[in-house]
């Protein structure tokens, strides 16, 4: 288990934890396993929804098996308000953490989970805290994604019928931005600006008339965001 030491009460739960004594361990094992089981066959595999081949996502394998994926658990019935102090502390951290020698940034991910939301609140509640902490993660160069068992009512980007977001324990993940991110980003004129900064010299060439049209358009309010 990880220790943050700019604040020891922030923990990072690594695979091979779910075999110890830890007490945050025994009394979340269950969500937790049920987390990496759903990373392992859903996130991890092609599915026939998707649009495109490949993984779901295409870097949770080698997160799995680097060591880089990391679980975290937010004990209670967090509010809104709660959750983004949580994040914004997970969100500093991730930048400092040191991935092993050979693993690229965009193979590293901290997937915080909500254990004790109830259904009936945790769709609402994530979906809020994931829109709420967005702007600033993106303007860090990370991306944060909101999954749970509604699931979110985002579609995937190459069949708008597929919500790939769909998970069995509420959580946030945070990850690194990547070049293939943009079309996460391109509705909102300020997450557009922090991609350029990182990727404007070297975008996707699948990607560059998108950007080039994105470069030109003003600064206008966000109105539909879609997922991979």
């Amino acid at each position: 288990m990880l220790i943050d030491p700019a604040d020891p009460s922030r923990t990072l739960i690594e695979l091979s934890d779910l075999d110890g004594e830890d007490e945050l361990v025994k009394r979340y094992g269950e969500p937790l396993r049920r987390i990496v089981t759903w990373a392992r066959e859903y996130l991890c595999n092609p599915h026939p929804d998707l649009g495109r081949k490949g993984a779901v996502c295409p870097y949770a394998q080698t997160a799995l098996d680097r060591g880089t994926f990391y679980l975290a658990v937010c004990q209670g019935e967090p509010t809104v308000l709660d959750i983004s102090r949580v994040l914004a502390g997970y969100r500093d951290w991730f930048q400092r953490l040191a991935a092993p020698p050979g693993v690229a940034p965009q193979f590293r991910t901290i997937l915080v989970l909500f254990p004790d939301l109830p259904d009936a609140r945790a769709a609402a509640v994530v979906d809020a805290a994931q829109l709420e902490l967005k702007s600033a993660y993106v303007e860090a160069g990370l991306m944060i994604g909101e999954f749970h068992p509604g699931p979110p009512p985002k579609s995937g980007l190459w069949n708008p019928d597929f919500l790939p977001l769909n998970s069995p324990v509420p959580l946030l993940a945070i990850r690194q931005m990547v070049a293939s991110d943009f079309p996460f980003l391109q509705e909102v004129p300020s997450h557009v600006r922090a991609y350029l900064e990182r990727f404007g010299d070297r975008p996707p060439a699948p990607l560059r008339e998108a950007i080039a049209a994105a470069r030109r358009i003003p600064d206008e309010p966000p109105t539909r965001e879609v997922l991979t």
